[in-house]
């Protein structure tokens, strides 16, 4: 790159790196004039919050659950972030965040009721239970006329039902009734056998769109009725919301200055693209309408901190070079070459599990793997293309110096293969301390873990105060008495606005409890306890969603183990990265169970985190002992060669985890109670997947080595 192109590409950056930051400000301060602000989430932001009864008086508990769980699916529509739960016997709640219309949400959503395909002689082809989804779209004709439709989905036995009926009633119309009203009278232009029916010819998007959401609600078992909707406000204040933002400044920073200090010029470089990479994270999270929930803004700037493993990985590959006594510009170019295979591999396995959990989970997780999807993405990007053009340019105006990089000087191997069997003492003494703790408490009557309310559910009390009280006020004066009376730590409040009313949600209570806490209530500010009204409430995270949950990332990891085990051409090497990972989680697990850390939504993102965060680290090591075996000589030693190779990403896995580590570490100091949550395992986490990496995946694939080869000679 010559010198002019050089301070061109510096303008441009400049230039971008400002813009992209405006624009991004814009996304997180609230109401813009310009394009959107990012949805935030319930805790954040409020909703709509609406409660359906059922229309029969006892319906089971399976016939809730699947109704739940089917509107669970609906509502994603609006938000990954919704829920939904069950309140009382027969009633269900429905909570949907950044909405503020209750009215429109009712209309776009659809009124729960009985939908039916009939024939034109008075036979019942297919009832509500027989449709998986319906979804409105539009095509153009031969004509290129626009024609509206709407795509249906059936269940396996609903696309036998249509098929044998479709057949019967050829160039018929098959009326759809909802709640004894026909809604729509398609005509069978075909016999349709593969379980995916189309309804052509309708008058507009619009017309379709609500054809089909009416469809999709009224495939539910249970037929509902509005009882009742409010819109809530934020379960926190904006202080929560300020001080994570101050956090994230604040890690941003220490992180910026680490980089700089330690890598010199190629840190500034890094720099500069983390920054781009933040904001550009912050508007594509915007434009994509992703709703941000607080730990969503824990798993941004966690990102942040994982994003320098890439920028890590290549300055220590320019160090290797310049220490053999390589030109700068030459080392540039071979690091840029060297690092890409460990960068691809450990960011694509990581974007595997993302993209199940996409396709697969449900609610939350779902968010989370937005989130983790976008970020893998775009640090791939800012790594291996910004950084690269930054770094020559400053490289072409003059900063050519070999100091200003850094030199690698040769480092003395760490035999840490031969205190392999103490690291696989201290894992496994790790693990089943977990497993026995749980057990005790278990035993004990305290359940293995403490689960919070989107575990096991609890109780909703609904207070009307006298006066409007403010989320401080609600902070400083409601919680802590509701925790006095209750023992109850983990409670959470929403404000019903247009009203005095406040929400309380706290674990299960019986009725000497409840009594107790509406006395408490109504003598501290003065209220009428018999106005006070408390109901059950089941689990957030219903267990068809931990169930998806649990799916989803089984199937990542097998999808993990092939794509290793395709890319390095070794089971080996995939099956003790494996073992690596499940360590992790089982010793993450320990640490919750030891100390009694809630265990909720932020349970199944701090683990998921760890997962990917695990699975990169473990990747580098991995991708130096295949370079290392393909310039072995038939002397050399494998321990030894193994060693080396932990040896040389040593650096690597040290500062990519002390900057991931810093990150969370001013979230725990800085942030709110749920942050500090979210902050303190993840910590754990990071230590561990340090651990691991380092002193048990080479160790393990060591083992496997020998061993399996032992037998097949």
């Amino acid at each position: 790159m010559k010198k002019s192109r050089g301070i061109l590409v510096l303008v441009i950056t400049v230039l971008l790196t400002a813009g992209l930051i405006y624009g991004a400000a814009g996304c997180i301060g609230g109401e813009k004039t310009e394009g959107n602000p990012i949805k935030l989430g319930l805790d954040l932001a409020g909703g709509v919050s609406i409660t359906y009864g059922t229309v029969i008086d006892n319906p089971t508990a399976e016939q809730m659950a699947d109704t739940i769980y089917k509107l669970q699916k609906r509502v994603e529509a609006y938000s990954t972030e919704a829920q939904v739960y069950q309140e009382g016997d027969n009633r269900i709640n429905i909570e949907i965040p950044g909405v503020q219309d209750a009215n429109t949400v009712l209309e776009e959503l659809g009124r729960p009721g009985s939908l039916e395909f009939w024939d034109i002689s008075g036979n019942l082809i297919l009832d509500g239970t027989d449709i998986l989804d319906a979804r409105a779209g539009s095509t153009r004709d031969q004509m290129g006329n626009m024609d509206y439709a709407v795509s249906l989905t059936l269940t396996d036995e609903g696309a036998e039902k249509f098929a044998k009926a479709t057949e019967e009633n050829l160039g018929r119309p098959l009326p759809i009734i909802y709640d004894g009203q026909v809604i729509s009278e398609p005509t069978v232009q075909a016999v349709i056998s593969d379980g995916h029916a189309q309804i052509n010819n309708m008058r507009s998007f619009e017309d379709a769109e609500i054809l089909a959401s009416t469809i999709r609600i009224g495939s539910l078992q249970l037929e509902l009725q509005e009882l009742r909707s409010n819109v809530v406000g934020a379960q926190l204040g904006q202080d929560a919301i300020s001080t994570s933002l101050k956090a994230g400044a604040v890690g941003f920073g220490l992180v910026m200055l680490f980089m700089v200090v330690f890598y010199l010029v190629p840190g500034l470089a890094a720099g500069i693209a983390l920054t781009i990479y933040v904001a550009l994270m912050l508007l594509l999270i915007s434009a994509f309408e992703i709703t941000l929930t607080l730990p969503g803004i824990a798993g941004i700037i966690l990102s942040i901190g994982m994003a320098v493993d890439a920028n890590v990985i290549i300055f220590a590959r320019i160090r290797e070079e310049l220490g053999t006594g390589k030109t700068v510009r030459s080392a540039m170019k071979i690091g840029f070459q060297k690092a890409l295979s460990a960068i691809v591999d450990g960011n694509v396995t990581t974007l595997i599990v993302a993209v199940v959990l996409l396709l697969k989970a449900s609610g939350g997780i779902k968010g989370f793997a937005q989130t983790l999807a976008l970020g893998i993405v775009l640090s791939m990007f800012t790594a291996l293309f910004v950084t690269r053009q930054i770094l020559y340019a400053l490289y072409a105006v003059g900063i050519q110096k070999p100091q200003f990089y850094g030199v690698q000087k040769e480092r003395k191997v760490i035999p840490f293969l031969r205190k392999r069997r103490l690291f696989f003492v201290i894992s496994i003494g790790a693990v089943v301390l977990g497993f026995v703790t749980m057990g005790i408490q278990a035993g004990m009557g305290h359940g293995a873990l403490a689960y919070s309310l989107e575990f096991q559910g609890g109780t909703s009390t609904t207070v009307p105060f006298t006066q409007d009280l403010s989320i401080e006020e609600i902070e400083q004066q409601v919680k802590p008495l509701v925790a006095e009376v209750t023992g109850d730590q983990e409670i959470q409040t929403q404000k019903v606005q247009g009203s005095s009313e406040v929400i309380i949600k706290t674990k299960e209570l019986n009725l000497e409890q409840r009594q107790a806490l509406n006395e408490a209530l109504a003598e501290k500010f003065s209220l009428d306890a018999k106005e006070i009204s408390a109901e059950s409430i089941s689990s957030t995270i219903s267990s068809e969603v931990r169930r998806d949950a649990v799916v989803a990332v089984v199937i990542g990891i097998i999808c993990m183990l092939l794509y290793i085990w395709f890319r390095f051409k070794d089971i080996r090497f995939a099956g003790s990265a494996v073992i690596a990972l499940i360590h992790d989680v089982l010793v993450v697990l320990t640490f919750y169970a030891i100390l009694r850390i809630s265990v909720g939504n932020t349970f199944i993102a701090c683990m998921l985190t760890i997962v990917g965060y695990s699975i990169n680290a473990t990747i580098v090591i991995f991708d130096r002992i295949r370079e290392n075996l393909g310039n072995k000589k038939r002397k050399d030693d494998l321990q030894e060669l193994v060693d080396m190779s932990i040896t040389q990403t040593l650096s690597r896995s040290i500062n990519t985890s002390l900057t991931t580590f810093i990150m969370v570490a001013v979230l725990f100091i800085m942030g709110v109670a749920s942050i500090r949550d979210f902050a303190l395992p993840l910590m754990a986490g990071i230590i561990c997947g340090a651990y691991s990496s380092v002193c048990i995946t080479g160790a393990l694939w060591h083992w496997m080595r020998i061993r399996f080869q032992e037998k097949a000679e």
